[in-house]
């Protein structure tokens, strides 16, 4: 994904409007929810259709108004670079003018979706430290306004004295750090297992239910018609038959979700910046500066995580595609591969050996967390769909992750972080710099108050969703101890961090 940067001038700063392009694409964007619409309409019609002489011109009237729509959004959105923000603009009835401070301004990055490929277009996504995904967002401009557009950001956050730790020079020469060929990329979908089909499937057959005649109720009893029949035929070479198959598109669908995401991946580095690209239909491309980097989380899966393989991902200030707003800057990598990445983002290593370990309580909130309550919502459920009962199976799976988690949680102070390492089955190890420790909060359920335990959230800058580096159960005297000299180191290294650090 590269493209000449165009010169810039005082033009800038007028308004500017998207690419026209991007009415064609985000109308054909929609144009498969009306494909799929056609077994409803016929449903609706009992068969009959509709005379050519009403159906073409009702289509047509649609996708005039789907067009005409299309370009009253387009025609109402502005943007222009100002000195020192970013100014977007859009709606018809209700006006919204949003201003973006230069100094907020924490990352660019770049994006193309299959059709913005083909349209030769791009989105361009101006994120902030404050958490909105759609805080500023460019949906759809010529790529080469899209490197434009990032440079003259780049320059605009110079002028407000973070430019140069935020980009750098784009021209300069960038390292490569980390790439997946093919064949890992292949390799480490084996470990994304994904019964994500059965899903699909399932919500298939419900939106086919007006076309083809069938209702919930009567896809209910086809199952336990289907019930009946497997429970007179029940034997090994079945079960082992159907076994394999949910496996066999498990893992293809796990090989498929993996390639489609991280196709051609390739980290680089120049000066304080990280930059990588991936996808095979959606390409993105985001840079990542050094500065922005509030902790460093290394994964290591339950059977890839035996065999050497691990996660690197960092949390930053603009967020990312995760929900959890993290960047992921080697996917699946050695221990070997991640250790230069790490020391090049400017996080302490890993030290397993200082951590401690929490109460004895979190096996047991573990035991009814995990094991007792699943136990009877699937005893409850064997009730109305005597198959659920298969899933009791689970219950030793659980048993033993939760007879662990203690074992495997743990934590701890290091001269220059804070450390948490969490997880049975996928193993989480966070280390977590003191400067950049925004609030620490102890949190005390009923049955924690019950047991004197508590937890302590650890939170940073731009963190939100699940897996964020929380110590769960702790004795009461322990928490207040951790969080007292947690704090004080927190405030030390701020004290002595220069001012235009973190």
């Amino acid at each position: 994904m590269t493209a000449p940067d165009p010169s810039t001038g005082a033009e800038s700063t007028a308004p500017r409007r998207l690419d026209p392009r991007t009415i064609v694409v985000r109308s054909l964007q929609g144009s498969p929810s009306l494909i799929l619409a056609v077994p409803v309409v016929l449903a609706w019609s009992r068969g009959e259709g509709f005379p050519l002489g009403i159906l073409l011109p009702g289509v047509a009237l649609l996708m005039t108004i789907t067009l005409f729509l299309g370009w009253l959004r387009w025609r109402v959105f502005t943007y222009s670079i100002l000195p020192g923000q970013v100014v977007i603009a859009h709606g018809l009835v209700k006006r919204t003018r949003r201003s973006i401070p230069a100094e907020r301004i924490q990352d660019v990055s770049i994006k193309q979706g299959l059709l913005s490929r083909i349209f030769g277009l791009a989105e361009v996504r101006i994120e902030t430290g404050g958490g909105e995904a759609e805080e500023g967002r460019l949906d759809s401009v010529s790529l080469s306004e899209a490197h434009r557009l990032r440079r003259v950001l780049r320059e605009i956050r110079s002028g407000a004295g973070v430019g140069a730790e935020a980009g750098g020079d784009p021209e300069e020469a960038e390292a490569l750090l980390f790439r997946m060929g093919v064949p890992r990329l292949v390799f480490s979908g084996l470990f994304r297992f994904s019964l994500v089909w059965i899903a699909a499937i399932f919500g298939l057959l419900q939106y086919l239910d007006p076309a083809l005649g069938y209702g919930w109720d009567a896809w209910m009893d086809m199952l336990g018609v289907a019930e009946q029949a497997w429970r007179s035929r029940l034997d090994a070479g079945l079960l082992l038959g159907v076994v394999g198959l949910a496996i066999g598109l498990g893992l293809a669908a796990g090989i498929v979700r993996t390639v489609l995401r991280n196709f051609g991946f390739r980290l680089t580095h120049a000066g304080t910046r990280f930059r990588y690209r991936r996808g095979l239909l959606t390409r993105t491309e985001v840079a990542v500066a050094r500065r922005q980097i509030q902790l460093g989380l290394v994964e290591r899966g339950a059977v890839s995580g035996r065999l050497g393989w691990r996660a690197f991902k960092v949390q930053t200030l603009g967020g990312g595609d995760e929900v959890s707003g993290r960047q992921e800057l080697a996917p699946f990598a050695r221990a070997a591969e991640i250790e230069p990445v790490i020391a090049l983002a400017g996080l302490p290593p890993f030290e397993p050996s200082g951590l401690r370990s929490v109460s004895s309580w979190h096996a047991v909130s573990g035991l009814l967390g995990l094991v007792a309550a699943p136990a009877l919502i699937v005893l409850a459920a064997t009730a109305v769909f005597p198959l659920a009962g298969l899933l009791l199976a689970a219950l030793p799976v659980l048993l033993a992750v939760a007879l662990l988690r203690r074992r495997c949680h743990r934590y701890g102070l290091a001269p220059t972080s804070v450390q948490v390492s969490r997880g049975v089955l996928i193993r989480r190890d966070w280390t977590i710099p003191y400067g950049n420790v925004q609030a620490v909060t102890v949190t005390r359920g009923p049955l924690q108050r019950r047991f004197g335990v508590a937890t302590v959230r650890i939170d940073t800058a731009g963190g939100r969703g699940l897996h964020r580096p929380h110590v769960h159960d702790v004795d009461e005297d322990e928490a207040a101890a951790f969080v007292g000299e947690l704090v004080a180191r927190a405030e030390r290294f701020r004290r002595a961090a220069p001012p235009n650090a973190g």
